[in-house]
């Protein structure tokens, strides 16, 4: 047990991840206090939110596997196209469903408290917002440099 933890320990590749992911993490949660003046423990294990921490951790991935295997390996661009695929999503796909179900939770208080249903229209981009995303990627791709320095 004891040499199969040494051995994650010394996965350079997961280690950055990781280390990108929990920075992006906890620097959700510092910007979220700091914005509305409260902790609120969903910013710890919550998505969405400035950085995107799904973008850090897969961009630290793909750089790490970049710098490990080479640029031009196979592993690399699995990586590169699981990074592109993993931040679509995060800003596109996962960001929708959220306000689906803001829109159907209104729908559900509409019915209950004022029986009637509102009329709004339902927004197509949610989740990450593109910014949070891009900063997220550069995020992850800044502590790669760092740990390979």
């Amino acid at each position: 047990m004891a040499e199969f933890i040494s051995e994650i320990g010394n996965n350079k590749i997961l280690m950055t991840t990781v280390i990108a992911w929990m920075v992006a993490q906890s620097l959700k949660v510092f910007i979220g206090t700091i914005r509305e003046r409260r902790f609120n423990f969903k910013w710890l294990v919550g998505t969405g939110g400035m950085p995107s921490a799904h973008a850090a951790g897969v961009s630290a991935l793909a750089v790490s596997t970049g710098f490990e295997y080479g640029w031009d390996s196979a592993v690399f661009a699995v990586a590169l196209i699981f990074t592109f695929v993993t931040m679509f999503d995060a800003q596109g796909v996962r960001r929708a469903a959220g306000k689906q179900a803001g829109i159907l939770n209104r729908i559900i208080d509409d019915i209950y408290f004022r029986k009637k249903i509102g009329e709004d229209r339902l927004m197509e981009l949610l989740g990450h917002t593109p910014i949070q995303v891009l900063v997220g990627s550069a995020l992850g791709i800044y502590i790669t440099f760092l740990c390979y320095r």
